[in-house]
């Protein structure tokens, strides 16, 4: 325990209270859930960020994106706009958030791309600006629910599982441990490659006493792509790095970099932090402070589409900056009957696989 638990835990309570009130209302009916003819699945979960919900939006845009007409819609965290947002070739991470930015630079060609704090309002525009969309992506909206979905996906980290987390602000989940209830599938993310079978069945045990019976639970792993340039002058990627990051629960990715560059420094924000032209000024004296041993700066894609800023271009267009992607590492099984159960979803609201 720490030394100022004893003050946080009536403000914990009366979270708690206040949430699971808002949850039993939804649960009896007082509060209305919509339900819409097109198909939504929902990927978020119990706590504050950091369990990879932008990759998992990603893993499952690359494997239903030959099969159906999609759309992906997110609150668009940090960006400066409000209301519902369709991204166009004119928004930037500051009008539509840095993740929904980041899915758009990405799958734009393909994907609509739309950012909405009420999902329920921001469903409608989505049929009405592409009418032929088969299914709607929602990044964190496991809280929203107004909305009715028709999937759920939950996610929790290896390094910090739910059932082991408090409620805000004694720890970060957002609503009791029993809101997994609502699950169809939960998704531990972030796991170590050598995580025992031993182990995975005691996570199971815990997490199965919040879920329904015959809620599934898979193991996924971080895979890191290889960098790519970004900038002008990131032609060749060297091993003496300067590592840029601005996610949450950022362990692994630091573990990661470490271990296959010589990690000059690392200059850590917070989540979705929002750069501004002193943060980039610091990062150009670092790389300068090591120019002798040939540095090139490395973010992550997330934080790469905030660089993209104009006003940051004079600063940034002699430095060579490379992204590094990460992607969920899901085993063949178990994304095989991951995709089973959403694509049973999906046909069961009468939508059909182009395949």
């Amino acid at each position: 325990m720490r030394l100022y638990d004893p003050i946080l835990y009536p403000f914990a309570l009366l979270y708690d209270g206040i949430t699971r009130l808002r949850n039993r209302l939804f649960d009896i009916g007082s509060k209305k859930s919509v339900e819409f003819t097109i198909p939504t699945i929902v990927v978020g979960n119990l706590s504050v960020g950091g369990t990879g919900k932008t990759p998992m939006i990603e893993f499952l845009i690359e494997r239903l994106i030959g099969q159906y007409k999609l759309a992906t819609l997110s609150r668009g965290y940090g960006r400066k706009t409000s209301g519902v947002l369709i991204a166009g070739e004119h928004d930037t991470a500051l009008s539509i958030g840095d993740e929904s930015f980041q899915i758009f630079t990405k799958y734009g060609q393909n994907v609509l791309v739309a950012v909405g704090e009420a999902r329920i309002q921001a469903i409608p525009e989505i049929i009405m600006e592409k009418p032929e969309t088969e299914v709607v992506l929602l990044d964190d909206a496991y809280q929203h629910r107004y909305l009715k979905s028709d999937f759920n996906i939950l996610l929790t980290t290896f390094q910090l599982p739910f059932f082991k987390d408090k409620i805000l602000p004694l720890g970060t989940l957002r609503e009791h441990r029993k809101g997994a209830i609502r699950a169809d599938v939960v998704i531990m993310t972030k796991c170590p490659e050598d995580m025992s079978e031993d182990m995975k069945g005691e996570c199971r045990l815990e997490i199965s006493r919040y879920t329904n019976e015959n809620c599934p639970v898979f193991f996924a792993g971080v895979k890191y792509g290889l960098p790519y340039g970004v900038s002008p002058s990131a032609h060749k990627m060297m091993g003496n790095i300067i590592l840029l990051s601005g996610i949450a629960n950022n362990k692994v990715l630091i573990d990661h970099v470490h271990s296959h560059y010589n990690v000059l420094e690392v200059l850590e924000y917070p989540d979705h932090y929002r750069y501004s032209i002193n943060d980039i000024q610091k990062m150009v004296q670092t790389f300068r402070h090591h120019l002798a041993r040939s540095p090139v700066i490395l973010t992550t894609e997330k934080d790469m589409v905030k660089l993209k800023d104009l006003e940051f271009n004079e600063y940034l267009k002699e430095i060579p900056i490379f992204a590094l992607p990460i992607k969920v590492d899901l085993k063949h099984t178990d994304e095989d009957k991951l995709m089973d159960m959403i694509s049973m979803t999906i046909i069961e609201k009468g939508y059909k696989s182009e395949l």
